[in-house]
């Protein structure tokens, strides 16, 4: 029997910060890949990997960083968000210490001020996750 089923994915949106407890940003990457441009760090979850360790494992190889997971953003299934195939992300707002370094599938690491991200460069559906981010920063 033959199923098809969607791509599962795992995103994250890193909050990082200094050793002072000093809040530095969120990170985005730059892509090597197409799609280019901006992207939150992800990528799939491998077969007999929990979502949790492959978002863990995701951002070590695209940053450089360990995270700790905070919690669950929400789950991104629209079947046009990636135009390579469909694509479903678990997305979490995680948080670590220090500076990111791109590597894996990222060109470059770069942390950014929530005012000042490159919304005409986001990919995917980036754009939508970091509104809804920054909408339940200000509600809770």
């Amino acid at each position: 029997m033959s199923i098809k089923t969607p791509f599962l994915a795992t995103d994250s949106i890193i909050e990082c910060f200094n050793d002072k407890g000093e809040f530095k940003g969120i990170v985005l990457i730059e892509r090597k890949n197409p799609p280019l441009g901006v992207a939150l760090p992800g990528g799939f979850v491998d077969v007999g990997e929990t979502v949790e360790n492959a978002c863990i494992r995701e951002m070590k190889e695209e940053t450089g960083l360990n995270i700790e997971l905070k919690y669950l953003l929400g789950v991104y299934s629209d079947p046009k968000r990636d135009k390579r195939f469909h694509t479903v992300s678990i997305v979490y707002v995680s948080k670590a210490v220090g500076v990111p370094i791109g590597g894996d599938d990222a060109k470059t690491a770069t942390l950014y001020h929530l005012s000042d991200i490159p919304w005409d460069k986001l990919v995917f559906d980036h754009k939508q996750i970091l509104k809804d981010y920054i909408k339940h920063k200000e509600t809770c």
